[in-house]
């Protein structure tokens, strides 16, 4: 097993480093990045880790068939970059972090590989703390947690969260709801029309929620199976993918991949409301973030409506509790509701809302975080890990 770790801090100055990789770590502002091989395994990942003033990177790790190392860099670090914004938007006491493993799930699990990545995130002494994420289930990230402590989301240890995605999905539907009264004046989602894209783990269990409000719901997925079973559990109307964009809805929940908000289908879109569970749906966040705001659709920010997921696991960090979880991913609606509040009182998109609301709370813990550092020479390391 062998790894690479390149770390620093987004103050660097610049310098021959800055183009290439180096120069694509440092815009984006991460402290560190780990690349992750183990030959035997067959095992390629890469860790990125973007800031920890507020405490340890927490994020799950997904797997995924990339069509090039370069383009799974650049979505590990998205992702936990985006890690970071959530983290601090939901009050939690988390830093920013994630993780991608490169190649087909249905190919390359086993023990050996998930073992061989545990034993990585161990390397970083609680730096890092990882969880389920796309094409990764309990069964998986338990065979990492037996390389490692520093893991959640999993359900053979007591305090166990299991798996994050109905809490997930609570925390989506609120925001629905958040976005549903700033933009429509209404407090019940009684019959309104909601196309959800991806009904897989989030997306099923919204479709849940949403069923029992009587909404009349438009899905669709890769898989035609999870379809099915939309349409016969919770009756709603099957289309093809790309009709989803174009629906004739109020809201446009994305629950898949990202970057599915951009050039080509934000003119389709007749949806009052983009609100979903997926990670990244901006394709690029100032350009479409704005020609969302051209159109007059309200965009819940993706990092805040779908926090719950984040909060779910962090819970396991404090002590489990189902009940405290779920009520935390309710407050998504009143923290919404303040992103939308101040992003019509300053006259900016929402997401650059959400990010300033992220910024100062990072920016007031900074010096704080600059002091225990220098005091204890050491990684912050939640208490359980000690056990």
């Amino acid at each position: 097993m062998a790894g690479t770790s390149s770390g620093m801090s987004s103050g660097m100055s610049s310098g021959s480093h800055n183009s290439g990789i180096f120069g694509l770590v440092e815009s984006m502002g991460h402290e560190q990045v780990v690349f992750c091989h183990d030959k035997a395994s067959g095992l390629k990942a890469i860790i990125g880790i973007h800031d920890t003033t507020l405490g340890p990177a927490l994020g799950g790790t997904r797997m995924w068939d990339y069509a090039s190392d370069e383009d799974a860099l650049v979505d590990v670090l998205r992702l936990s970059r985006g890690m970071t914004y959530k983290a601090a938007c939901a009050g939690l006491n988390l830093g920013g972090g994630k993780a991608v493993i490169i190649g087909d799930a249905k190919k390359i699990k086993s023990e050996a590989l998930f073992r061989a990545f545990g034993r990585f995130v161990n390397s970083l002494g609680g730096r890092y703390i990882t969880a389920e994420d796309v094409n990764i289930n309990v069964n998986d990230i338990e065979q990492v947690a037996a390389e490692t402590r520093f893991v959640t989301g999993i359900s053979s240890r007591p305090g166990g969260s299991g798996d994050p995605s109905p809490v997930t999905a609570w925390g989506v539907y609120s925001g629905i709801r958040a976005a549903v009264k700033h933009r429509l004046g209404k407090d019940s989602l009684h019959g309104m029309r909601v196309a959800v894209q991806g009904v897989g783990a989030v997306g099923k269990y919204l479709c849940g929620y949403l069923a029992k409000d009587m909404v009349k719901l438009v899905v669709t997925d890769v898989d035609p199976a999870k379809v099915d079973y939309a349409v016969k559990e919770f009756g709603a109307t099957a289309v093809r993918d790309t009709d989803i964009y174009s629906a004739d809805v109020d809201v446009f929940a994305p629950c898949a991949l990202g970057a599915i908000i951009n050039d080509e289908t934000i003119p389709l879109l007749k949806a009052k409301i983009v609100a979903g569970g997926a990670n990244n749906q901006l394709l690029n966040e100032e350009r479409h973030g704005s020609a969302l705001v051209e159109r007059n659709i309200l965009y819940a920010p993706d990092y805040v409506i779908n926090a719950a997921g984040l909060i779910n696991v962090y819970n396991e960090l404090i002590g489990y509790n189902a009940e405290v979880a779920r009520k935390q991913a309710g407050n998504i609606y009143h923290t919404l509701s303040s992103v939308f509040a101040d992003a019509d009182k300053r006259g900016i998109p929402t997401g650059k809302a959400s990010d300033l609301f992220a910024e100062r709370r990072i920016a007031s813990v900074r010096g704080v975080a600059g002091l225990r550092n220098t005091v204890t020479n050491q990684s912050w390391s939640p208490e359980w890990a000690k056990l």
